[in-house]
């Protein structure tokens, strides 16, 4: 079994949400490579990042913080959150990012995740499928995820 501790990010800082509500976050740390650091310390052998800020805009935000985070640390890293297109996918995965979470672009563009398979096989990219009391949801960054291997994807 692997373990993939979560950094949350909102506004450069590690966060947690209350229900989903970014009006309702509790900062972890304000040190987001320091936080990477502390898991890997730990003996996690990967992170799952989440830029929550690129979930809401739609492209990312808290580019800085992912790219001290890739710099710090020596596991690899999946990483979700506001990434949209083929042209994110490969400049995050180009970054050092070793996977790619692919959420509402997954539910609203089915073709991008079979786009990306292709293009990126090495990659293993996955589709983050929204749930909502464990049934399939409308796309959006306020609900539960349920993290699909890419293989399983049709």
């Amino acid at each position: 079994m692997i373990l993939f501790p979560a950094i949350d990010l909102k506004d450069g800082q590690c966060v947690r949400l209350r229900q989903g509500d970014m009006a309702k976050a509790t900062t972890f740390n304000d040190d987001p490579a320091v936080q990477a650091r502390s898991f890997e310390a730990q003996g996690f052998r990967w992170l799952h990042i989440v830029d929550l800020n690129g979930a809401f805009a739609g492209g990312p935000v808290n580019k800085a913080a992912i790219e001290s985070i890739l710099e710090a640390v020596a596991v690899p890293v999946q990483l979700g959150g506001g990434i949209r297109d083929l042209a994110a996918i490969e400049t995050w995965l180009e970054a050092g990012v070793a996977r790619v979470i692919l959420g509402t672009a997954a539910v609203k563009n089915p073709a991008l995740v079979r786009e990306a398979c292709r293009v990126f096989p090495a990659e293993s990219p996955l589709a983050s499928m929204p749930a909502k009391d464990g049934s399939p949801w409308k796309a959006g960054p306020r609900v539960q995820t349920l993290l699909l291997s890419s293989s399983h994807s049709e």
